[in-house]
């Protein structure tokens, strides 16, 4: 492997690493934060974050999150896949993997929330 692909690879992984952390912080929903720090590599190192930073319990809010995100994951690999062999093209398959991966996550969090407030009520 190249330096320059080992350095790319250490910017984006920092990158999301990054930007799940201040989502967890700056989202006033915390499992959103979580769904963001499911890419799988960095889920743990969102978790310790957070730990170290917030506690347990933000730590926990986080890893909750991360649930709904990797269930997205599932669909994100799904649509790839299924685009990849349909259109041939890896930029929109990958695109189209991201977005069904957030509205996934997105979904199964909303029906969660909805279904507890139904059972509450």
């Amino acid at each position: 492997m190249r330096t320059s692909e080992l350095l790319l690879r250490f910017i984006l992984g920092g990158l999301a690493v990054v930007l799940s952390y201040v989502a967890s912080v700056l989202l006033p929903w915390k499992a959103l934060g979580g769904i963001f720090a499911a890419f799988p590599a960095v889920m743990i190192v969102a978790v310790l974050m957070m730990g170290i930073s917030q506690g347990s319990d933000k730590a926990a809010a986080v890893a909750r999150g991360s649930v709904y995100g990797m269930t997205g994951c599932a669909a994100c690999v799904l649509t790839v896949l299924y685009a990849l062999r349909t259109t041939g093209l890896w930029w929109f398959s990958l695109l189209l993997g991201v977005t069904v991966w957030f509205l996934s996550a997105m979904a199964i969090y909303k029906v969660r929330g909805w279904m507890q407030a139904r059972a509450k009520g």
